[in-house]
């Protein structure tokens, strides 16, 4: 049961007097958050502002229940809006029902992956995504967020929507069409969310900007005077309803479901680590996969669209106190008590407004420092994260992140296909073998050569591992013995024990004695299977160097 019900595993050692304070007064402020942010994003997918409550209620109950994290606040998120939009706009106008029906099967789809993701235990694979090319992606997509929304926050159309440049080239453009009135509320919302998320950060800016600009738009009747607003917010609970299977609509949706389910997890198990280190409880990944999984494939069921664990909310729920995913459940039954009662309430709220919310929102995600810091430490991880960013912004959110996540792939072919090897010495007042390079002061004969290889060995890199061999030995005058330091090579593979089996044989027949020491298990085991043991017998399965030294000496 705990398996897959993780909420049992919080729920045993619940402290009612406790726990419940921070719960309750968490749950309140993150609904208090939610309501706008969730209006806002559903706007950001195309969809009706009423959607983003819908999506604030079933998946967060259903996470609660299936997710391992504890506070991660599961809903409507900027990044997982934006690539909805860029992935069924293409297929639908946004807003209408064909375009709804798809956002449906689309968070049904995403569910799916992810569930079966966990299933058979495939949670690692967010450790094949450079953090390196998610940093450089998030802070383009943050970036194509934010412009996405100049149309609302000047009040003029853009059609323009996913590319940075000509969203630019457009606003200029259209400069004179301007709406003040529209332009002096976005403008105004900017500098309030702002001061309140710097200034007065105990106060929910986002609920004073609503209530204040619902208040002076209705007073002084602004949509009268050409400004958009919400209007009309159904009020009541989302129906059950089925999502429709076309099998021409899966496969076109397909390679944006992979997206949302992969960046979806990866943001969500990131936060989610960040909180459970500062806890000290455990987070499966497997599990996480299973609770998103099973609350995208819920939203789907109830008008919703695809969701995941958001920063700012998660950050947010915790700093405010949150002990459970009781939080998360208060949290959704104040959504379901706002869409019973107070829709009516948020008719005259500015479409502006939502722009800005979305604008502040994603600013913090543009990570200038990272880029920085990348390049001072390692500057081919720095480069990884401009190519994303910068195809991102050129090519478009899917294929910037899928040119970001192959080249970094390359980067790593690259780096494993040379690896550091180093000449060792003997530190006599240490006794200890270094390397040369590193400790000039290391004692080394012209007739012995030690060469430590700092990776695993495989087809790809035996090559260049027997290259940089023939350097160190062409150095050498008078070269009797090479000893192979093994004590970092974790693993090799069949081609290249071949080709290093060759290599030794070749050099023994010049009359150089090739002996291995510190070799792991997990190698001799392979040594063993390929007849190593019997054919070179005790001359690679030395513990130190320093006994393969000693046997060498009195082998000559």
């Amino acid at each position: 049961m705990n398996r897959w019900f993780p909420f049992l595993d919080w729920m045993k050692s619940y402290d009612l007097k406790e726990d419940s304070k921070g719960d309750i007064t968490a749950g309140l402020i993150v609904a208090i958050m939610l309501i706008p942010q969730g209006m806002a994003y559903a706007m950001l997918a195309g969809l009706p502002p009423v959607m983003g409550l819908y999506a604030s209620t079933i998946p967060l109950l259903l996470y609660a229940l299936f997710g391992t994290s504890r506070q991660l606040s599961v809903g409507p998120v900027a990044m997982v809006s934006l690539l909805i939009f860029t992935g069924v706009s293409g297929l639908a106008e946004p807003g209408s029902d064909e375009y709804i029906s798809l956002v449906f099967l689309l968070a049904l789809m995403v569910g799916v992956i992810q569930l079966l993701m966990g299933v058979f235990k495939l949670g690692a694979v967010s450790k094949f995504i450079s953090h390196a090319v998610i940093s450089g992606f998030t802070s383009a997509a943050a970036i194509i967020i934010g412009m996405s929304q100049l149309k609302h926050i000047i009040g003029v159309d853009i059609e323009a929507s996913e590319n940075v440049f000509l969203i630019i080239a457009e606003v200029f453009s259209r400069i004179n069409e301007v709406h003040l009135p529209t332009l002096a509320i976005g403008i105004s919302s900017i500098l309030l969310l702002i001061i309140f998320k710097k200034k007065i950060k105990k106060i929910p800016g986002a609920l004073v900007v609503v209530v204040s600009m619902i208040a002076v738009t209705g007073f002084f009747q602004l949509d009268e005077a050409g400004v958009n607003i919400v209007e009309d917010v159904p009020g009541g609970l989302p129906g059950f309803s089925m999502p429709a299977f076309e099998i021409s609509a899966i496969n076109s949706l397909l390679p944006i479901a992979l997206t949302i389910a992969i960046i979806g997890f990866v943001e969500s198990y990131a936060m989610a680590k960040v909180i459970s280190a500062k806890e000290k409880y455990p987070i499966d990944a497997n599990k996480e996969l299973n609770g998103l999984g099973v609350a995208n494939i819920g939203t789907s069921f109830f008008s919703g669209f695809p969701v995941t664990g958001g920063f700012s909310r998660s950050a947010v729920n915790y700093d405010a106190g949150a002990r459970t995913g009781l939080s998360s459940i208060i949290t959704a039954v104040l959504i379901i008590l706002t869409l019973l009662f107070f829709t009516s309430l948020f008719y005259y709220l500015p479409q502006a407004v939502l722009g800005a919310i979305i604008v502040v929102a994603v600013y913090g995600l543009i990570d200038v420092k990272e880029a920085f810091h990348l390049w001072h430490i390692k500057r081919i991880d720095a480069v990884s994260l401009l190519v994303t960013f910068s195809s991102t912004l050129a090519i478009g959110i899917e294929a910037g992140i899928a040119t970001g996540v192959i080249f970094s792939i390359l980067v790593f072919v690259y780096r494993s296909g040379k690896p550091h090897m180093a000449e060792l010495g003997y530190l006599e007042k240490d006794n200890i073998f270094r390397n040369i390079n590193r400790f000039p002061e290391a004692e080394t004969r012209e007739d012995t050569l030690i060469v430590r290889i700092d990776a695993s060995i495989y087809f790809a890199n035996i090559s260049y591992i027997e290259e940089q061999l023939s350097k160190f030995i062409y150095g050498k005058k008078g070269l009797k013995t090479v000893i192979l330091d093994f004590s970092s090579v974790n693993d090799i593979d069949g081609v290249a024990m071949d080709d290093l089996e060759q290599w030794i044989d070749n050099h023994s027949a010049e009359g150089i004695k090739v002996y291995l020491a510190q070799v792991k298990g997990p190698v001799r085991d392979l040594f063993r299977k390929a007849g190593w043991i019997e054919k070179y017998g005790e001359t690679i399965q030395y513990h130190t160097i320093d006994a393969a030294l000693k046997d060498s000496k009195n082998m000559r």
